[in-house]
Protein backbone atom coordinates (compact mmCIF):
# COMPACT_ATOMS: atom_id res chain seq x y z
CA UNK A 1 0.00 0.00 0.00
CA UNK A 2 1.34 3.67 -0.65
CA UNK A 3 1.86 6.22 1.61
CA UNK A 4 -0.35 8.43 0.52
CA UNK A 5 -3.73 5.47 0.89
CA UNK A 6 -2.12 4.72 4.35
CA UNK A 7 -1.93 8.13 5.40
CA UNK A 8 -5.93 8.50 4.24
CA UNK A 9 -6.64 5.20 6.18
CA UNK A 10 -5.27 6.35 9.17
CA UNK A 11 -6.62 10.00 8.92
CA UNK A 12 -10.52 8.25 8.43
CA UNK A 13 -10.27 5.67 11.75
CA UNK A 14 -9.01 9.01 14.06
CA UNK A 15 -11.79 11.27 12.22
CA UNK A 16 -14.61 8.50 12.59
CA UNK A 17 -13.38 7.97 16.71
CA UNK A 18 -12.31 11.51 17.84
CA UNK A 19 -11.05 10.78 21.41
CA UNK A 20 -10.30 7.17 20.92
CA UNK A 21 -6.64 5.92 21.65
CA UNK A 22 -5.52 3.46 18.90
CA UNK A 23 -2.49 1.84 19.12
CA UNK A 24 0.31 1.69 16.22
CA UNK A 25 -0.13 -1.88 16.21
CA UNK A 26 -3.46 -1.55 15.36
CA UNK A 27 -2.57 0.30 12.50
CA UNK A 28 0.33 -2.05 11.56
CA UNK A 29 -1.91 -5.07 11.50
CA UNK A 30 -4.84 -3.33 9.33
CA UNK A 31 -2.38 -2.07 6.72
CA UNK A 32 0.36 -4.49 6.74
CA UNK A 33 2.73 -1.82 7.08
CA UNK A 34 6.53 -1.87 9.23
CA UNK A 35 6.00 0.29 12.61
CA UNK A 36 8.12 2.76 10.91
CA UNK A 37 6.28 3.72 8.04
CA UNK A 38 3.33 3.94 10.40
CA UNK A 39 4.97 6.18 13.03
CA UNK A 40 6.19 8.38 9.65
CA UNK A 41 2.82 8.15 8.56
CA UNK A 42 1.29 9.73 11.66
CA UNK A 43 3.90 12.65 11.44
CA UNK A 44 2.80 13.56 8.10
CA UNK A 45 -0.90 13.81 9.55
CA UNK A 46 0.44 15.83 12.23
CA UNK A 47 2.72 18.19 10.52
CA UNK A 48 -0.26 19.09 7.87
CA UNK A 49 -2.52 19.45 11.07
CA UNK A 50 -0.47 21.80 12.42
CA UNK A 51 0.35 23.80 9.31
CA UNK A 52 -3.03 24.22 8.43
CA UNK A 53 -4.81 24.92 11.49
CA UNK A 54 -7.31 21.88 11.17
CA UNK A 55 -6.82 20.03 14.41
CA UNK A 56 -4.60 17.75 16.95
CA UNK A 57 -3.21 14.96 16.61
CA UNK A 58 -1.62 13.75 19.90
CA UNK A 59 1.10 10.63 19.75
CA UNK A 60 1.38 9.17 23.64
CA UNK A 61 4.19 7.18 24.13
CA UNK A 62 4.73 3.99 25.62
CA UNK A 63 4.30 0.42 25.63
CA UNK A 64 0.14 0.92 25.52
CA UNK A 65 1.02 4.22 23.91
CA UNK A 66 -0.46 5.68 20.01
CA UNK A 67 -2.10 8.27 18.69
CA UNK A 68 -5.33 9.97 19.39
CA UNK A 69 -7.00 13.13 17.87
CA UNK A 70 -8.51 15.61 20.07
CA UNK A 71 -11.92 17.36 19.40
CA UNK A 72 -10.34 21.25 17.63
CA UNK A 73 -11.61 24.15 16.04
CA UNK A 74 -9.68 27.08 15.37
CA UNK A 75 -10.55 30.51 16.62
CA UNK A 76 -11.29 31.83 13.28
CA UNK A 77 -13.85 28.68 12.60
CA UNK A 78 -15.62 29.12 15.94
CA UNK A 79 -16.19 32.62 14.93
CA UNK A 80 -17.51 31.67 11.90
CA UNK A 81 -19.65 29.01 13.02
CA UNK A 82 -21.33 31.36 16.01
CA UNK A 83 -21.80 34.34 13.90
CA UNK A 84 -23.93 32.09 11.55
CA UNK A 85 -26.04 30.93 14.43
CA UNK A 86 -26.73 34.19 15.81
CA UNK A 87 -27.80 35.41 12.27
CA UNK A 88 -30.40 32.87 11.90
CA UNK A 89 -31.48 33.26 15.55
CA UNK A 90 -31.59 37.48 15.41
CA UNK A 91 -34.81 36.44 13.17
CA UNK A 92 -38.24 38.48 14.59
CA UNK A 93 -40.17 35.66 13.75
CA UNK A 94 -38.67 33.27 16.03
CA UNK A 95 -39.95 35.12 19.54
CA UNK A 96 -42.79 33.47 20.97
CA UNK A 97 -45.08 34.84 23.39
CA UNK A 98 -43.64 34.94 26.99
CA UNK A 99 -40.03 35.63 26.47
CA UNK A 100 -39.50 32.62 24.55
CA UNK A 101 -37.18 31.55 21.64
CA UNK A 102 -37.65 29.05 18.81
CA UNK A 103 -34.18 27.33 18.24
CA UNK A 104 -35.22 23.41 18.17
CA UNK A 105 -34.14 23.46 14.36
CA UNK A 106 -30.67 24.81 15.27
CA UNK A 107 -30.32 22.29 17.87
CA UNK A 108 -31.59 19.36 15.32
CA UNK A 109 -29.38 20.51 12.60
CA UNK A 110 -26.34 17.40 12.51
CA UNK A 111 -23.94 19.45 11.14
CA UNK A 112 -24.22 22.80 13.40
CA UNK A 113 -24.56 20.69 16.53
CA UNK A 114 -21.99 18.48 15.25
CA UNK A 115 -19.65 21.56 15.55
CA UNK A 116 -21.31 22.49 18.82
CA UNK A 117 -20.42 19.55 20.55
CA UNK A 118 -17.02 20.36 18.90
CA UNK A 119 -16.58 22.90 20.49
CA UNK A 120 -17.84 22.11 24.05
CA UNK A 121 -15.58 18.94 24.10
CA UNK A 122 -12.48 20.99 23.21
CA UNK A 123 -13.46 23.68 26.19
CA UNK A 124 -13.08 20.40 28.69
CA UNK A 125 -10.80 17.90 26.48
CA UNK A 126 -7.92 18.43 28.99
CA UNK A 127 -10.26 17.17 32.11
CA UNK A 128 -10.78 13.43 33.28
CA UNK A 129 -14.47 12.72 32.28
CA UNK A 130 -16.14 9.59 32.42
CA UNK A 131 -19.63 10.17 31.44
CA UNK A 132 -21.83 13.23 29.59
CA UNK A 133 -24.85 14.04 30.68
CA UNK A 134 -27.64 16.17 30.12
CA UNK A 135 -31.87 15.97 30.41
CA UNK A 136 -34.47 14.87 27.85
CA UNK A 137 -35.17 16.42 25.61
CA UNK A 138 -33.36 19.25 23.63
CA UNK A 139 -30.17 19.12 25.36
CA UNK A 140 -29.93 15.51 24.07
CA UNK A 141 -28.50 16.03 20.52
CA UNK A 142 -25.63 18.41 21.43
CA UNK A 143 -24.74 16.13 24.66
CA UNK A 144 -24.01 12.98 22.58
CA UNK A 145 -22.07 14.93 19.89
CA UNK A 146 -19.60 16.18 22.78
CA UNK A 147 -19.68 12.73 24.27
CA UNK A 148 -18.61 11.76 21.09
CA UNK A 149 -15.65 13.67 20.77
CA UNK A 150 -14.73 13.11 24.06
CA UNK A 151 -15.02 9.20 23.44
CA UNK A 152 -17.49 8.71 26.54
CA UNK A 153 -20.93 7.37 27.30
CA UNK A 154 -24.02 9.54 27.80
CA UNK A 155 -26.37 9.91 30.38
CA UNK A 156 -29.91 10.97 29.70
CA UNK A 157 -31.95 11.91 32.78
CA UNK A 158 -35.28 11.38 32.24
CA UNK A 159 -38.83 13.52 33.55
CA UNK A 160 -40.51 10.69 34.23
CA UNK A 161 -40.12 7.01 35.32
CA UNK A 162 -39.86 4.55 32.93
CA UNK A 163 -39.89 0.71 33.98
CA UNK A 164 -37.16 -0.05 31.04
CA UNK A 165 -34.67 2.03 32.64
CA UNK A 166 -35.06 -0.73 35.63
CA UNK A 167 -34.51 0.49 39.10
CA UNK A 168 -33.71 4.84 39.35
CA UNK A 169 -32.62 7.22 41.39
CA UNK A 170 -34.83 10.39 41.51
CA UNK A 171 -34.31 13.82 43.19
CA UNK A 172 -36.29 16.95 43.08
CA UNK A 173 -35.63 19.95 42.02
CA UNK A 174 -36.89 23.72 41.27
CA UNK A 175 -36.96 24.65 37.55
CA UNK A 176 -35.14 27.19 36.27
CA UNK A 177 -38.14 28.08 33.37
CA UNK A 178 -41.27 27.57 35.42
CA UNK A 179 -40.71 27.92 39.13
CA UNK A 180 -41.90 24.66 39.54
CA UNK A 181 -40.59 21.66 41.93
CA UNK A 182 -39.94 18.98 39.56
CA UNK A 183 -38.06 15.59 39.53
CA UNK A 184 -35.66 14.14 37.53
CA UNK A 185 -34.98 10.31 37.22
CA UNK A 186 -31.67 8.04 36.31
CA UNK A 187 -31.02 4.61 36.04
CA UNK A 188 -29.34 3.19 38.72
CA UNK A 189 -27.02 1.39 36.68
CA UNK A 190 -26.22 4.58 34.04
CA UNK A 191 -22.81 6.17 36.25
CA UNK A 192 -20.34 3.97 38.18
CA UNK A 193 -19.30 5.30 42.07
CA UNK A 194 -16.53 7.83 41.75
CA UNK A 195 -16.93 9.31 38.41
CA UNK A 196 -16.31 12.48 36.56
CA UNK A 197 -19.21 13.62 35.01
CA UNK A 198 -19.61 16.77 32.61
CA UNK A 199 -23.06 17.95 32.55
CA UNK A 200 -24.45 19.79 29.23
CA UNK A 201 -27.95 21.22 28.38
CA UNK A 202 -29.12 23.62 25.43
CA UNK A 203 -29.90 26.69 27.98
CA UNK A 204 -29.29 28.12 31.36
CA UNK A 205 -32.17 30.75 32.65
CA UNK A 206 -32.00 30.12 36.35
CA UNK A 207 -29.86 27.25 36.46
CA UNK A 208 -32.55 24.94 38.13
CA UNK A 209 -32.42 22.30 35.73
CA UNK A 210 -28.58 21.90 35.94
CA UNK A 211 -28.31 21.92 39.72
CA UNK A 212 -30.75 19.07 39.98
CA UNK A 213 -28.17 17.21 38.21
CA UNK A 214 -25.89 17.90 40.07
CA UNK A 215 -27.31 16.82 43.12
CA UNK A 216 -28.62 13.84 41.22
CA UNK A 217 -24.59 13.12 39.97
CA UNK A 218 -23.79 13.07 44.23
CA UNK A 219 -26.37 10.45 44.75
CA UNK A 220 -24.30 8.73 42.48
CA UNK A 221 -21.37 9.13 44.82
CA UNK A 222 -19.51 11.21 41.60
CA UNK A 223 -18.56 14.35 40.63
CA UNK A 224 -19.41 17.28 38.11
CA UNK A 225 -15.93 18.39 36.38
CA UNK A 226 -17.54 20.53 34.41
CA UNK A 227 -20.99 22.44 33.11
CA UNK A 228 -22.01 23.44 29.66
CA UNK A 229 -25.02 24.97 27.60
CA UNK A 230 -25.18 25.98 24.17
CA UNK A 231 -27.37 29.54 25.45
CA UNK A 232 -27.77 31.61 28.24
CA UNK A 233 -30.11 34.17 29.51
CA UNK A 234 -28.41 37.19 30.95
CA UNK A 235 -31.61 38.69 31.37
CA UNK A 236 -32.03 36.37 34.38
CA UNK A 237 -29.01 37.45 37.05
CA UNK A 238 -29.87 35.23 39.53
CA UNK A 239 -27.93 31.70 38.70
CA UNK A 240 -28.80 28.67 41.12
CA UNK A 241 -25.02 27.60 39.61
CA UNK A 242 -21.21 28.99 39.19
CA UNK A 243 -18.19 28.50 36.78
CA UNK A 244 -19.89 27.48 33.77
CA UNK A 245 -19.38 27.68 30.26
CA UNK A 246 -21.51 28.89 27.74
CA UNK A 247 -21.59 29.22 23.93
CA UNK A 248 -23.96 32.06 23.20
CA UNK A 249 -25.95 34.68 25.17
CA UNK A 250 -29.23 36.08 25.11
CA UNK A 251 -31.71 38.76 26.13
CA UNK A 252 -35.29 39.55 25.32
CA UNK A 253 -36.17 43.08 26.63
CA UNK A 254 -39.80 44.73 25.34
CA UNK A 255 -39.79 41.84 22.71
CA UNK A 256 -36.13 43.25 21.26
CA UNK A 257 -34.13 40.14 20.98
CA UNK A 258 -30.17 40.39 21.36
CA UNK A 259 -27.52 37.64 21.10
CA UNK A 260 -24.14 37.44 21.12
CA UNK A 261 -21.00 35.26 21.36
CA UNK A 262 -19.65 34.12 24.73
CA UNK A 263 -16.70 32.73 23.27
CA UNK A 264 -13.71 34.17 24.37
Amino acid sequence: MKRNMRVGAILKKLTDYPGQVFTLNYFVDKLAAAKSSVSEDIMILKRIFNELDLGRIDTITGASGGVVIKPYISDENKEEIVSKIIRELEDTNRLIPGGFLYYADILYSPHIVKDLGEIIAQEFSENEIDYVMTVETKGIPIAIMTANFLNVPLVVTRKDNRVSEGATISINYVSGTTGKLQTMYCAKRSIKANSKVLIVDDFLKGGGTIRGMMDLVREFDSEVVGKAVFMENIGQNEKMIEDYYSILKMNIAENVLNVSSNIK
